[in-house]
């Protein structure tokens, strides 16, 4: 059949817009393109969904709407918008909302139509009767349209009220507008437990993984003392300024059966055996599945779900190194070799495995093995995994607390010129990874330096703040920030991982907040571990992330020899001069995370290392006093002391410290800083020396 003439629906929407009166209040609103939300619409026989374009002049209004997709009627009709009663021939028998119910309209025949305003948060309530067959013959009907607009008119629903169908089963059709993105939320409890809330937490991670290979379909809300604070923010951002509207799921079984049709099985794991939920995440990627404990099988049935792996009692009496070398010679060949997920953190009972989702989208290889030497069995396979993926690809997550250290997991992924991308907490990937950015929108950091301006610093004390931990597990959310100038650490990988995540950190800036690149390379790298023949490659990606994210500063941090403290985090003549070569837009470079020893100039461009570690747990007074002796110490003026805030201290509480300090002490933003130290270097030059 072809389409001959706007169906009813559309046509009552154009008339009840027709009054100039009611186009004056509602036309704003409900101007534009609309699709329908079908979770939240009654179902359509045939046709499944029905979109609408509504525009309007000064005196008609025109509709073109669509229902169904590849067997689809489109009309489209424009009407005087002069407040005149309508009556519409019927050209067409269809009526759309139900083909499927023995009822027809009467070519030949007439509808009229009438408009008010509406009552009671309605924007319009048309009124219309019309001539019906039926099995018994011909009948009027009379069906009341009421049309609401609500959630700061990005959202229309439409109720047809008939008097001939009972109240609570209203036709009811829920739109958002074309621009705006339909998803789906849910809020995950603070309990991550194996003989708690972990397996139904894990099995949700895992359909996350799944559901948001069509798209970004699903996201959670993480408890409030998550690493990554974010979440319920990000979610309000996502909903204002990206135009996603989220229906909230309850329950594990809600959540299931809303993404069933993209999930093709589960896989089963052992709760005796906490490794084997790590397994259990490898093998969901590569087959569509989610991961399930024992008891949780009856709800993967009843959702019609079939086992494609049973990980019980397979690795009773294995230590880790067996079971993830039976993982490799399974499932490593099927693998990604751009991403691998290190499934660490916390051990024993707690897994928190909030970036395991973003790892099954992209099929991804999962283990926590051991990164220190000394392990020789576990570190033998880390190796052998590192090898085997592609130079510059992704190692995710984290290394396990209670195996290997920090250090041990960067430095060797660093040798096979890998970049980190932590935490193992860094949640909804699968999700922000496919967003994209504002149209128009761009990165866009808030210079304080001027091109030809000279700085010339006076005889004081300059402070210059960076917070550790990148943006987001620093003090972002916590009260402080614009009240004096501060660096914050970029994630700059984000720029392709979760653009809208950056997008969301930079739209949030005050013109207090200044942005950096780190962490030694184009994400968390050791720049000495990285075999010489790619730290170039290295370096100009890290370069070309800060061209993305208009950075001028770039911060570096090497443990590859050592601790925080008895370790060497100096960096070599080589290494620094890589980066001054590699990135010749950077006005300056930053070292270390405790303090450092590492400091030159060249060309005005100065590399200066931290002097101060402010700790969380550090009293006021006595970091007052640590500060006031270091400015005793180096008594050159100008003195340039470059401060590290460790991620717990929020801003109001370093304002307060620096605010005790005395007249002779300024803070001032990074760029500036650095601006002044290398036209008026104080300090001494150090490499480290071999």
């Amino acid at each position: 059949m072809a389409p001959k003439t706007l169906f009813l629906h559309t046509t009552l929407l154009l008339l009840c817009l027709s009054s100039p009166a009611l186009r004056a209040q509602t036309a704003s609103g409900l101007e534009g393109e609309w699709k329908m939300v079908p979770e939240r619409s009654s179902e359509i026989g045939l046709f499944t969904t029905v979109s609408l374009n509504i525009a309007s002049s000064k005196d008609s209004i025109t509709v073109i709407q669509q229902w169904g997709g590849a067997r689809a009627y489109r009309d489209t009709i424009t009407l005087a918008t002069n407040g005149s009663v309508h009556r519409v021939p019927v050209r067409d028998r269809v009526w759309p909302t139900n083909v499927f119910m023995g009822v027809q309209l009467r070519p030949g025949s007439t509808r009229e139509l009438t408009a008010r305003k509406g009552q009671a948060g309605a924007a319009l309530v048309i009124t219309e009767r019309y001539p019906l067959l039926v099995s018994q013959g011909s009948m009027t009907l009379e069906t009341e349209h009421r049309f609401e607009l609500s959630e700061n008119n990005s959202v229309l629903t439409w109720r047809l009220v008939r008097p001939t169908r009972p109240g609570d089963a209203t036709a009811t059709y829920t739109f958002t507008r074309a621009s705006v993105h339909s998803a789906y939320m849910m809020k995950l409890a603070d309990n991550w437990a194996i003989d708690g809330k972990l397996p139904v937490q894990a099995m949700l991670i895992s359909l996350q993984g799944i559901a948001n290979r069509g798209g970004p379909r699903l996201y959670f809300v993480y408890p409030e003392k998550w690493d990554f604070l974010f979440t319920p923010s990000v979610l309000e951002y996502y909903k204002t300024k990206q135009h996603y509207a989220f229906a909230e799921l309850t329950t594990p079984e809600s959540a299931l059966q809303t993404f069933r049709q993209a999930v093709r099985g589960y896989v089963v794991w052992d709760r005796a055996v906490r490794t084997s939920l790590i397994v259990a995440f490898t093998v969901a990627g590569l087959e569509r599945a989610i991961v399930v404990s024992e008891d949780l099988i009856p709800m993967a049935e009843q959702a019609g779900l079939k086992p494609v792996a049973d990980l019980r009692g397979k690795f009773a009496g294995k230590n880790d190194a067996q079971i993830f070398q039976w993982a490799y010679d399974q499932y490593w060949d099927r693998c990604s070799r751009d991403i691998v997920v290190w499934m660490g953190g916390e051990h024993g009972k707690i897994m928190k495995p909030g970036v395991a989702d973003f790892g099954i989208m992209k099929q991804a290889f999962f283990t926590d093995v051991s990164t220190k030497p000394e392990d020789k069995e576990e570190y033998a396979l880390a190796q052998r995994i590192m090898s085997e993926m592609k130079p510059m690809s992704l190692v995710m997550g984290w290394h396990s607390y209670a195996k290997d250290k920090e250090r041990d997991h960067v430095r060797l992924a660093s040798s096979y010129a890998l970049r980190v991308e932590g935490l193992h907490t860094l949640p909804n990937m699968s999700f922000s990874s496919q967003t994209v950015l504002t149209p128009g929108f761009t990165f866009k950091n808030n210079h304080n330096v001027k091109p030809g301006v000279t700085y010339t610093p006076g005889k004081k004390v300059y402070v210059s703040c960076i917070q550790t931990d990148c943006l987001g597990l620093g003090a972002w959310l916590k009260p402080g920030r614009g009240e004096i100038p501060y660096a914050w650490e970029v994630t700059m990988n984000w720029v392709w991982l979760a653009p809208t995540m950056l997008e969301y950190f930079y739209s949030m800036a005050t013109p207090n907040d200044y942005f950096i690149g780190s962490l030694g390379g184009p994400g968390y790298m050791y720049p000495k571990a990285i075999p010489k023949q790619y730290l170039p490659q290295a370096v100009s990606k890290a370069r070309e992330l800060m061209q993305q994210l208009d950075l001028n500063v770039f911060e570096i941090m090497d443990y590859s020899e050592g601790a925080t403290v008895e370790g060497n985090s100096d960096l070599t003549r080589e290494v620094v001069d890589a980066f001054y070569e590699g990135m010749p837009d950077a006005i300056g470079f930053v070292n270390g995370y405790a303090p450092s020893y590492t400091f030159t100039v060249k060309n005005g461009r100065p590399l200066l290392s931290f002097d101060y570690y402010l700790s969380e747990t550090r009293p006021e007074s006595e970091a007052v006093a640590d500060l006031r002796e270091l400015a005793a110490m180096n008594r050159a003026r100008p003195y340039f002391l470059l401060l590290h805030v460790r991620q717990w201290s929020d801003i109001r509480r370093v304002k307060g410290i620096l605010d005790k300090l005395g007249p002779e002490f300024e803070v001032v933003p990074l760029d500036l800083f650095l601006k002044m130290a290398g036209t008026t270097p104080t300090f001494k030059e150090r490499f480290l020396e071999r």
